[in-house]
């Protein structure tokens, strides 16, 4: 039976992150993969995803190129091209994985493990079981699709974010069930590449858990790319004639059917649980995530979880950063996830991004707090790119420390950084609005928002 100082249940990025940071520190480490390197985040998830949002940016500026005085002959999309391209992105990207666990001499052990006891890890292989020993568990087993109880889920063609990533032909039609993150990000990529997309949201907005005023400015933004955007709709049932599949759906004024090649579920995700024996481990649950402290120990001593089966923010960036957390806390070194300041982005167009807290958030805490906008319209680098709709908006309290940031917009991906990192250290407003942006750039409308918080906007009338 082999031994090692860390023991890791998952390879995705929380999982080799945490494998990287250990090895770094001196300990001997071995992960346990049943897949592929990477995780969902790799292999069905961020990266697949954004490859075909770069799919869809680049179909996008061949549309408009005749606005920039470019003439261009017959345009075609090859579909089983672009996704072909996906696929090599992310063998790339797991190649380089596994070399960095190579030259960390991190052992990856490729089977389905499974724990019941703290020391211990069985791992079934192609060709025959493992038993490892550990003095340290980290359980970092990631996440699957949650699938709402929704009569005709299961028929062909009703698919999750794992399946319609290997699709080979693009859907005519494509109903999107779930007006959150990964809903939208899908629903506008298939809308741009030509898909007739329908997204139906039961609640009464998009993106329900950011800054209300993005998503109303979004949402009209969506049904103007010719996306149908049902919010205040429940589906009812699935259900499939010679021609296709029917969702139908329901509101205060009825109910409708809409007809769709396919259905693309996108109600969210849950921990995934595979391997873990909850009850002979001990551990303590809530809302089937495992709980854990601000050092990711969960109720058992020696035993870790971070990222998705922890429930939370499900985020690859929050799984990779709790990950370090473990490797660092088990050298003794002072690293905590108490306090982050976590950014989120959406992938749609336009790109958006947030931090900290929101203006319904603070409205409701009842503290002062002030409030900046700034349009990209007014930016001139977004006016040299024909990238103006959407704002830079900045939350701070009455001596204008910033507490919050949103952005809709062009790079909005990458904007949201410098907003990250002045929430993170405290920074004032009049602190980021004096530090020299270049012209022209997008950042310059990041210090023009910082600008307003004082009332003194420089490029706004």
């Amino acid at each position: 039976m082999e031994r090692f100082q860390i023991g890791i249940l998952g390879g995705g990025p929380g999982g080799y992150v945490c494998a990287l940071r250990a090895a770094q520190l001196g300990f001997s480490v071995v992960i346990v993969e049943g897949e592929r390197l990477g995780g969902i985040c790799l292999n069905k998830g961020c990266v697949p995803t954004k490859t075909l949002v770069k799919g869809a940016e680049v179909w996008r500026e061949v549309k408009k190129a005749e606005d920039f005085g470019i003439q261009l002959g017959e345009r075609t999309l090859d579909f089983p091209k672009l996704m072909a391209r996906k696929d090599q992105v992310v063998e790339t990207l797991v190649k380089g994985i596994t070399q960095l666990m190579k030259k960390n001499k991190i052992t990856v052990i490729e089977g389905w493990g499974e724990v019941k006891d703290p020391r211990h890890i069985e791992v079934s292989t192609e060709s025959g079981k493992i038993s490892l020993e550990v003095d340290h568990l980290v359980i970092a087993t990631g996440s699957t699709p949650a699938l709402l109880p929704i009569p005709g889920v299961d028929l062909p063609g009703v698919i999750t974010s794992d399946e319609i990533l290997a699709l080979d032909k693009l859907p005519q039609s494509l109903v999107v069930i779930g007006g959150g993150v990964i809903g939208l990000e899908f629903a506008s990529i298939f809308q741009e590449l030509g898909s007739k997309v329908t997204v139906v949201e039961m609640l009464p907005t998009l993106l329900g858990n950011i800054d209300e005023e993005i998503p109303k400015r979004l949402t009209p933004l969506l049904k103007r790319s010719g996306m149908e955007v049902l919010t205040k709709n429940k589906v009812q049932k699935i259900s499939q004639n010679s021609e296709g599949l029917i969702v139908e759906v329901e509101n205060s004024k009825g109910s409708r059917e809409i007809p769709t090649e396919m259905v693309l579920v996108a109600t969210g995700r849950k921990p995934n649980l595979r391997g873990v024996d909850v009850e002979a481990l001990g551990l303590e649950m809530e809302r089937g995530a495992i709980q854990v402290n601000e050092y990711m120990e969960t109720s058992v001593p020696n035993v870790y979880a971070i990222g998705d089966v922890t429930g939370g923010v499900m985020l690859a960036h929050v799984a990779s950063m709790a990950g370090v957390v473990v490797a660092e806390h088990l050298a003794g070194l002072p690293s905590t996830m108490t306090e982050k300041i976590i950014p989120s982005v959406i992938f749609t167009y336009p790109e958006i991004a947030v931090v900290g807290a929101t203006e319904q958030s603070l409205k409701e805490s009842g503290k002062p707090y002030k409030v900046s906008k700034f349009p990209f319209s007014a930016n001139g680098k977004a006016v040299t790119l024909g990238e103006t709709i959407g704002l830079v908006k900045l939350l701070a309290d009455e001596e204008g420390v910033l507490l919050g940031a949103s952005i809709m917009g062009p790079e909005a991906s990458n904007l949201i950084q410098e907003c990250v990192l002045a929430i993170e250290m405290g920074v004032k407003a009049q602190d980021l609005a004096a530090i020299i942006h270049a012209h022209p750039t997008l950042p310059e409308a990041v210090q023009e928002a910082a600008h307003g918080i004082m009332e003194r906007p420089i490029h706004l009338a």
